[in-house]
């Protein structure tokens, strides 16, 4: 028997109103209307990360930005490789960053060290394009050396007027090296780390080289994790060194002999 529109439409409604109900989490029934999701999602949004820069924060409200964040993840989606030499050779990309939330007035080392990501050593597999791990190793033959930015120290307020760069930074695998340069070891995976670092009275970082137990903020990237070669493994980096570098134009040269 066919039921009266006031019946349809009451039998409709109690339906709807049943299925717009859940539960929440104090036992609480709750209506899922458009309202209570658009509620939902705003704190969301205000979480999203500003596009074109990655920041870390390691309390005291200081946070740092890697700038050519963009580049650094395209390298990385491919597996970043940076070149070691006797003599030392920069990085590309080099790190760049933006700090902020220091205290204007106050003095501060910014540095930079390269530390291993795991114990592993690695070889490149060139049938599958890939690097794989080719055995264990230790480390603890080399102390991290820390690089203090030249413009150190200075006042929060003139780092977070510019950006810093690390770009002087070179890399080596002579482990005699004198120079100053950062050693690693070939078919291994580093990381850098940025350093920002309060000044104190008590010691003076240009004397040193590692870091002092106090007064330290410690940041990091995932996407500029690289593998350490002393000649470029994957044709695919080869490539986007070569065009995004802006040192590398001879290669990029038509007329090249």
């Amino acid at each position: 028997m066919a039921l009266s529109s006031r019946a349809h439409a009451f039998s409709v409604e109690a339906l709807v109103g049943r299925s717009a109900k859940r539960k929440v989490p104090d036992g609480r029934d709750e209506e899922s209307g458009a309202g209570c999701r658009q509620s939902r999602r705003a704190p969301e949004a205000e979480k999203r990360p500003k596009a074109g820069a990655e920041s870390r924060e390691a309390g005291a409200g200081v946070q740092v930005e890697l700038q050519g964040s963009e580049l650094w993840r395209r390298f990385h989606e491919i597996g970043t490789e940076m070149i070691i030499t006797k003599a030392g050779r920069r990085m590309f990309p080099s790190v760049r960053v933006k700090v902020k939330g220091l205290e204007p007035l106050k003095q501060y080392y910014i540095a930079i060290d390269v530390v291993p990501v795991d114990s592993k050593r690695y070889r490149y597999v060139y049938h599958s394009s890939q690097w794989m791990v080719a055995g264990n190793t230790d480390h603890s033959c080399i102390t991290p050396r820390l690089y203090i930015h030249p413009d150190s120290p200075c006042s929060g307020e003139t780092w977070m007027r510019q950006i810093i760069s690390f770009d002087r930074v070179k890399l080596t695998n002579n482990e005699m090296d004198d120079k100053g340069h950062i050693i690693l070891q070939s078919m291994h995976k580093y990381k850098p780390r940025v350093h920002v670092i309060a000044q104190d009275s008590r010691f003076d970082l240009a004397q040193i080289q590692s870091l002092p137990a106090e007064g330290v903020q410690t940041f990091s990237f995932q996407e500029t994790e690289f593998t350490t070669v002393t000649a470029y493994q994957n044709q695919q980096i080869t490539k986007l060194k070569i065009d995004r570098n802006p040192f590398a134009k001879g290669f990029r040269d038509p007329g090249r002999n």
